[in-house]
């Protein structure tokens, strides 16, 4: 649901865009700590945060990191 977001703040187009690998950490809402694969051998870390059912807004992308590789590990940032 932030693939948009994602490209156009990372200012590119994912051949490629499959979640691998998430974490969780609750907050007002949840933050989720996500692995995506960008491309055949890239990857980026994103920051999602999602709001409390009763806020009814979708997911929001708050941060991301790019240049990962499969084996990064997936930590909070």
């Amino acid at each position: 649901q932030v693939k948009s977001q994602f490209e156009n703040r990372a200012n590119t187009k994912c051949a490629v865009y499959t979640a691998i690998v998430y974490k969780t950490q609750v907050v007002a809402g949840i933050m989720y700590f996500i692995k995506v694969q960008v491309s055949d051998a890239e990857y980026a870390h994103l920051k999602v945060f999602q709001g409390l059912p009763h806020e009814n807004q979708g997911p929001s992308l708050v941060d991301f990191q790019t240049g990962k590789t499969r084996d990064d590990p997936l930590t909070y940032f």
